[in-house]
């Protein structure tokens, strides 16, 4: 075992509600523990003009025609990330070693080897007093990676440390429902081999980013929380099918996804409710093709999948994604004392500290990268 760190991570999705704070203790290897996770809701202002900006952004060149509103925006987001920070800090009392600062993605093109989050890591070192990583994605990039998904080897972690404690046994999968969805195949570490076996990732389709626009759109709320609107409409099944049969973006699960990569044109004209459980079902489906792609799944075989992120919450979806098969076992993370808001965030503190240790982050099996890859820039500026 290695010297152990303390380290916080912030993770802001492509669902834009907000950042999350976590702190953990870890070697960046196998040893982990979580010390405290908090929550930090975007203002509506912030909402809009991030929104704003990422619907402007639809390439490189927009990037710089829109350099001095990115500027501004950037820089708000990062003071109310101190803010998140410095309050996590107060009321944990941790010696926090160094800071993993993911910031809010508003534009992603692996083919131009260009991804931008907003979140200003020296500006954020200067204010907080504490060494942080940034800019995760864009090594990988340059090694020919798809940028995403990143999780995969902590996902493995929390794999492993659940079966120690539950015997769960392998395989078991970790489905991430965030914005985008992404599933880990994880693997026992007694069989881990970087050379020729290893955890394999996928990003697969839309997790909540499809449902949470048609909301946003066509009401006042922000999300359909518990997948209650949907319940309560009825799935256009011709207006289904035919979405699924146009879709084609990720058949062959070798590219990373953006929440451009998706649209909610083809439920045009349908009630606030119908709409919700067209689209639900639509995301339910790619999940699912995602999920028999990962594993090759033939029924009745049993795979065990645990579930991560916001949209483990839309009790629609997961009941939608179970339907689409007849013998699987979904669970939510939450019941192997893993809080499932905070995967991501944890995920980024560990990544944190493998890039400080100059520990690979991206692997080919995860984000197609040419060989294992660290990633993020380290600054101390204070």
């Amino acid at each position: 075992m290695g010297k152990i760190y303390t380290a916080m991570g912030l993770m802001s999705g492509t669902s834009l509600d907000g950042v999350d704070v976590s702190i953990i203790q870890s070697d960046g290897n196998r040893e982990f523990s979580s010390i405290l996770d908090r929550y930090f809701e975007y203002d509506k202002e912030l909402i809009h003009k991030i929104l704003n900006i990422r619907e402007k952004i639809t390439n490189i060149e927009s990037l710089n025609k829109y350099l001095n509103e990115i500027i501004d925006l950037e820089r708000n987001i990062t003071l109310f990330h101190v803010k998140a920070v410095k309050e996590t800090l107060d009321m944990s009392k941790s010696s926090v070693d160094l800071i993993g600062f993911h910031g809010q993605t508003i534009f992603h093109d692996p083919e131009k080897k260009t991804t931008k989050q907003l979140g200003d890591g020296k500006l954020l070192s200067q204010l907080t007093k504490k060494k942080v990583i940034y800019n995760f994605r864009q090594n990988d990039l340059e090694n020919g990676g798809q940028g995403a998904p990143l999780t995969p080897i902590f996902h493995n972690v929390l794999a492993n440390k659940i079966n120690e404690k539950f015997d769960l046994g392998f395989p078991l999968n970790i489905l991430n429902i965030g914005g985008i969805s992404n599933i880990t195949s994880t693997i026992d570490w007694k069989n881990l081999d970087s050379k020729t076996n290893y955890i394999n990732a996928y990003d697969i389709g839309p997790g909540n980013c499809l449902i949470d626009e048609w909301i946003r759109k066509n009401s006042k709320k922000k999300h359909d929380t518990d997948g209650l609107l949907a319940r309560s409409g009825t799935t256009d099944k011709l207006v289904l099918n035919q979405a699924l049969e146009n879709f084609t973006e990720n058949s062959k699960y070798k590219k990373s996804l953006d929440v451009k990569d998706f649209d909610i044109f083809f439920a045009k004209g349908l009630s606030l409710e119908n709409g919700a459980a067209t689209i639900t079902d639509f995301t339910a489906s790619l999940i699912s093709n995602g999920m028999r792609y990962a594993h090759g799944i033939e029924q009745p075989i049993i795979y065990k999948w645990l579930v991560c992120g916001g949209g483990r919450k839309n009790k629609y979806l997961i009941e939608s994604i179970k339907n689409n098969f007849e013998n699987i076992s979904i669970e939510l993370i939450d019941q192997y004392e893993i809080d499932g808001d905070y995967v991501e965030s944890q995920a980024f503190a560990y990544l944190a500290i493998r890039s400080l240790l100059k520990l690979p982050i991206s692997f080919p099996t995860t984000t197609g990268c040419k060989e294992p890859a660290s990633g993020g820039i380290l600054t101390k500026n204070f």
